[in-house]
């Protein structure tokens, strides 16, 4: 029989707690994924010190985690892409409201995965760097790829270019690097913002002309950087990405179309012991003000904005067109890196909670790695 072992969080803002874990068999397309590494997101901690505010159907104790790589252990009776030893990646969408599984989170040795959401890794690749991708990928997707978001043209290994351009603002983020690789590679060019430090590494990923987002002069520069271009939308990464962005779709040609991943909400100065609602409710002013702002200004400018859902693609065409058709592709040919580069801390879950703390401190240009 097979044992389990997870880093659980056994009510709301607790630390996690290493302890056994029931291994769930995968139903009939489905896989059991052998964790070999997990990577750490800002909504893991989100989820730690505020989930019953964000993600209130989450019921204790549960199993958080997004992403993973290792190695198939079993599969489900339909499933037909994967056979049982196969080295893969994997969004665990556990977390998500139509599923709400404590067995699909990562941060455990046996995790049960949608075969959709898999992609196989190439024999090059360590577990640790495949580990940094699935969830930033997916957001990225949803941002530029979903019939209700920006709706651009899918990826290929072999793509041609469009003569289009899009904004990424915030492209030395996890979600940024994988949208600027996505983009490259359905054809489109990719204008984005970082620090100084990490121009080269933007540029690598693909983007053609990077700018600093600190900046007081960075929305004029990016405006006159766009003129003439057609414009397929921005997407929006961090705090005060939202209105840089308004601006320059307001002075630019094309698609008025911004795809948001933040909420003007920060949950950076919260720890586990922290009064939540009191949390929210000093920050509620502040957020009335930037949503009246920002659907007044949206409007009158004729933009369209929408917030992105990482793991919506789970129930659309996206999921499949990523993971199924594109990804094992691109990996294996170098079309798509693994990006940010993986920066471990450790080897066993009782690291995790570590990796919680040090991701809410802030990264840049990396993503925490476990290794199993």
């Amino acid at each position: 029989m097979t044992t389990n072992t997870a880093a659980w969080i056994s009510t709301k803002r607790t630390d996690l707690e290493v302890k056994p874990a029931s291994y769930t068999p995968p139903g009939d397309l489905e896989i059991v994924v052998r964790n070999h590494a997990v990577a750490i997101n800002p909504l893991d901690w989100i989820l730690q010190n505020a989930g019953e505010l964000v993600f209130s159907w989450i019921k204790y104790p549960f199993i958080l985690g997004s992403d993973l790589s290792g190695e198939v252990a079993e599969v489900g009776k339909k499933v037909t892409r994967f056979k049982v030893g196969q080295r893969v990646l994997a969004h665990a969408v556990g977390s998500d409201p139509t599923r709400n599984s404590a067995a699909e989170g990562a941060f455990q040795h046996y995790t049960v995965v949608l075969e959709h959401m898999a992609s196989p890794i190439p024999d090059h690749m360590s577990y640790e760097s495949a580990a940094v991708l699935p969830l930033g990928l997916s957001t990225a997707a949803c941002g530029l790829f979903e019939k209700d978001q920006l709706a651009l043209r899918h990826p290929s290994v072999n793509a041609k270019p469009t003569g289009q351009t899009l904004l990424v603002w915030g492209g030395s983020t996890s979600v940024g690097s994988n949208a600027i690789q996505l983009a490259v590679a359905a054809g489109y060019e990719v204008i984005t913002t970082a620090s100084p430090k990490n121009f080269d590494y933007v540029r690598k990923l693909g983007a053609s002309q990077v700018f600093d987002y600190r900046s007081s002069n960075a929305v004029k520069d990016i405006i006159k950087a766009c003129h003439g271009k057609t414009m397929v939308g921005a997407l929006a990464i961090g705090m005060g990405s939202i209105e840089a962005c308004l601006d320059i779709m307001h002075e630019s040609k094309g698609n008025k179309f911004v795809s948001m991943t933040t909420f003007p909400v920060s949950f950076q100065k919260m720890t586990k012991g922290s009064n939540l609602k009191l949390h929210f409710l000093l920050q509620l002013p502040r957020l009335v003000v930037f949503m009246l702002s920002m659907q007044i200004k949206s409007r009158l400018r004729g933009i369209r904005t929408k917030v992105i859902f990482g793991t919506s693609l789970i129930a659309n065409e996206v999921s499949q067109v990523i993971y199924v058709d594109f990804l094992p592709t691109a990996l294996a040919e170098g079309v798509i890196v693994a990006a940010p580069e993986p920066h471990v801390i450790g080897k066993g879950l009782e690291h995790v909670q570590a990796g919680l703390d040090m991701q809410r401190k802030g990264v840049t240009a990396s993503k925490i790695v476990i290794s199993l």
